[in-house]
């Protein structure tokens, strides 16, 4: 039987999804389980989107443009523009979703070989990507003593070599909800000015900036306006992550001229996604507002009820719907794994992400969990209730521990 290839074998599964086969054997069994494990939210996705695709008139769908649907292009500059964010519609390539505009960026920015950093932990389908690409992943540690803040520019420098060509963030962060301020910024301006690299930003998540605190986009940053390529989506925005619909933005024009040949390559975006995304933009201001809110209720539940619990540690995130906690447990993976295999508390349990998928340095996140605040309260509520449970019940707890992270996590 032929082999298949060495890069399927070196593409990583999906450490988000790869606990799926054993809740669903939990669902089998009647039990109930709260998804925390995954960034879907509850919401409801704007009716303006959902009506522009209800009334769709055309007796065709047709391709769009490669670039995306130019009506679209010219409306989500405009977006854009809300957030001091200065571009025209030719700066911007509609895409497969996010997804596809990270893809494009390593793959017209970087050679196989080439090696791009990132502070982690960092979105675990970046691993993915980067395989995809023939690219080499050099993470730089962030710590959740510090909310998972920027590492120090040092820390970065110490990575740069004659292979490195890009720097990647996500800000507001998936999965830790950091949000980076300018100073954080404009260091690594400074760095990729220096080096002359690029700079790649998934910035999904602005909606979400909580605490009253500034977001910054990396097309704010002076002096790298042709290094710098903005990585969009709507999934998180409008609530519509099966809507397939992100953006490639870019100033830089060789960069926009080769990200074209890639899109031509799969010939257009999805129309009915583009429809939607582009009736979206018009989502009154109060939805915004309201969904905001609800993630900070949320949010603060979340981070109180963790830090409550007896040798469990969460900083407060600022941005996004997910926090990750320290558990005092022995092994993420097999933790997440015992939850859907052999617990229950009151015929429930809870599904969470081991935070070791979203690094790269072995052994880093082995006590860590991703968790995403995207139910309501009172699912929420049932799910600490069980994982508190859990805690007490585990086999693997580590002995001697403590509230010393509530407080720290309240600060």
């Amino acid at each position: 039987m032929p082999e298949i290839s060495k890069r399927a074998v070196q593409m990583p599964a999906s450490p988000i999804r790869k606990l799926v086969p054993f809740a669903e054997a939990a669902k089998r069994q009647g039990r109930i389980i709260y998804h925390l494990n995954i960034g879907q939210p509850d919401i409801e996705t704007p009716e303006t989107a959902l009506n522009a695709v209800r009334n769709y008139s055309s007796k065709v769908v047709e391709y769009s443009h490669s670039a995306g649907i130019e009506s679209y292009r010219k409306k989500l500059a405009g977006y854009y523009g809300k957030y001091d964010i200065n571009v025209s519609h030719n700066d911007i390539i509609i895409t497969n979703g996010g997804s596809e505009a990270i893809m494009m960026a390593m793959m017209s920015c970087m050679n196989p070989g080439d090696e791009v950093i990132i502070p982690e932990p960092f979105y675990a389908n970046y691993n993915g990507f980067s395989c995809y690409a023939g690219v080499t992943v050099k993470p730089v540690r962030s710590f959740i003593e510090t909310g998972f803040a920027l590492p120090p520019v040092s820390e970065f420098e110490k990575l740069i070599t004659k292979k490195t060509r890009a720097i990647l963030i996500c800000n507001p962060g998936n999965p830790t909800g950091y949000l980076y301020s300018r100073e954080e910024l404009e260091s690594l301006r400074d760095l990729v000015l220096r080096h002359d690299l690029f700079l790649l930003s998934d910035e999904v998540y602005r909606e979400f900036c909580y605490d009253k605190k500034e977001y910054v986009s990396v097309m704010h940053l002076r002096g790298i306006e042709e290094n710098v390529i903005l990585l969009d989506s709507i999934s998180k925005r409008y609530s519509a992550c099966g809507a397939r619909v992100g953006a490639f933005v870019s100033k830089n024009r060789s960069v926009m001229d080769a990200a074209m040949k890639f899109a031509q390559a799969r010939l257009s975006p999805p129309t009915f996604g583009q429809v939607a995304a582009e009736a979206a933009i018009d989502t009154p201001e109060a939805y915004f507002v309201s969904v905001k809110n609800e993630y900070v209720a949320r949010r603060d539940f979340l981070v109180d009820a963790l830090n409550r619990m007896a040798g469990v540690f969460c900083p407060r995130p600022s941005g996004a719907f997910y926090a990750i906690a320290r558990l005092p447990i022995d092994n993420a993976d097999r933790f997440c794994q015992w939850l859907l295999e052999s617990f229950s508390c009151r015929n429930q349990t809870v599904m969470l992400a081991p935070a070791t998928g979203f690094y790269s340095t072995p052994g880093a996140g082995e006590d860590e969990v991703r968790i995403a605040y995207v139910l309501k309260i009172d699912s929420l509520r049932n799910a600490m209730e069980c994982l508190e449970q859990a805690l007490a019940e585990y086999p693997g707890r580590k002995k001697g521990t403590t509230h010393a992270g509530a407080q720290a996590g309240n600060r």
